[in-house]
């Protein structure tokens, strides 16, 4: 075989890392479990990776751009605090009304909104450091759930029918075809970002903040919009997925969803973004939060060790972050 085969046979499998890691993952707990390797076994592992991917869809568009976004797990519990809060019913004076559930969802959705415009205004327009700013939410917001709840737990959100609020549980539960209701709503939500980043002017614009923001600035690429509607997207996002989490649970407490942030960067790094933004796919994030998510439930099953759980995953992110550097070659500035 030539270099130049060589060299190209090494790309291609420096490029297909992430899957070629999932089959690896996949064939050795296949291996160690007869359980493993079962539709349903892969139905309940893919509605847990939903959760982590939804999140991670959110933050690769964020560090597309070059930025970080360290509250979408605290976004994640306090939205699923606020559903769970106005499934028990919205006082105002001696009235309590219950919202039917497809309202709760909107209102819930615009709240992991305006959170994360929160994060872009402060990024964008008050050139705040991403991660300064959104450690900062990070912190808002798991307090203010803590305050709604006085630390405690809202259960029992299947809602009653007499009130007009039930279904809240279809979202974690219902399947269809045999398909949980969280991976479609990920398949679907994973589909329309990767058509947008591939296909539309905004998507365009996204890479071109994140490879140079001042160059696409002088360009006449909106970079101060592009950095809002981001970290917008990753507070919906974020809400999405608290909403997921609480349906799956049929509760919600304000300390739901620590250290999701750390995963979903994980999965987006193991699917080949590069950190300092400008590079990465809705398709490689995929398939580092089954990477993870797989690993994860995989180590569950074999019955390994929760510390070495952690150790496990801490040495899979080391190891993509490697590969990512030597795919990327010396780094560069931006």
């Amino acid at each position: 075989m030539s270099q130049k085969s060589q060299i190209s046979l090494g790309r291609l499998l420096l490029e297909a890392r992430a899957f070629l890691a999932l089959i690896v993952i996949i064939a050795v707990f296949s291996w160690l479990s007869p359980n493993y390797f079962t539709v349903s076994n892969f139905l309940v592992m893919a509605s847990h990776v939903a959760i982590y991917g939804i999140l991670a869809v959110g933050m690769l568009l964020v560090i597309l751009t070059g930025g970080i976004d360290l509250s979408v797990g605290s976004v994640l519990a306090f939205c699923g605090v606020m559903a769970g809060a106005m499934m028990q019913g919205i006082e105002l004076g001696a009235q309590v009304f219950y919202l039917p559930v497809w309202g709760v969802v909107v209102l819930t959705l615009a709240i992991g909104g305006l959170i994360g415009a929160v994060n872009g205004i402060l990024v964008a327009f008050f050139r705040v450091p991403a991660f300064v700013a959104t450690l900062g939410v990070m912190y808002v917001a798991r307090g203010l759930g803590l305050l709604q709840t006085n630390g405690l737990t809202y259960n029992n959100l299947a809602g009653k029918a007499e009130l007009g609020n039930t279904g809240f549980d279809w979202l974690g539960f219902n399947r269809i075809e045999g398909v949980p209701i969280s991976v479609i709503v990920l398949v679907i939500l994973a589909v329309i970002f990767a058509v947008t980043l591939a296909r539309s002017a905004f998507g365009r614009w996204l890479y071109a903040t994140g490879g140079n923001a001042r160059a696409a600035d002088l360009s006449g690429v909106p970079v101060n919009f592009v950095l809002l509607a981001v970290y917008t997207l990753s507070g919906v996002l974020a809400a999405v997925a608290g909403l997921v989490l609480s349906s799956q649970l049929t509760s919600a407490g304000p300390t739901a969803g620590s250290t999701y942030e750390l995963t979903a960067i994980a999965a987006v790094v193991v699917g080949g973004a590069a950190l300092s933004g400008g590079r990465g796919t809705v398709q490689g994030t995929m398939l580092g939060a089954f990477v993870i998510g797989f690993l994860a439930d995989g180590l569950v099953i074999v019955g390994v060790s929760p510390y070495w759980q952690t150790v496990f995953t801490g040495a899979v992110i080391v190891l993509a972050v490697l590969l990512n550097s030597l795919g990327n070659g010396p780094a560069r500035g931006r």
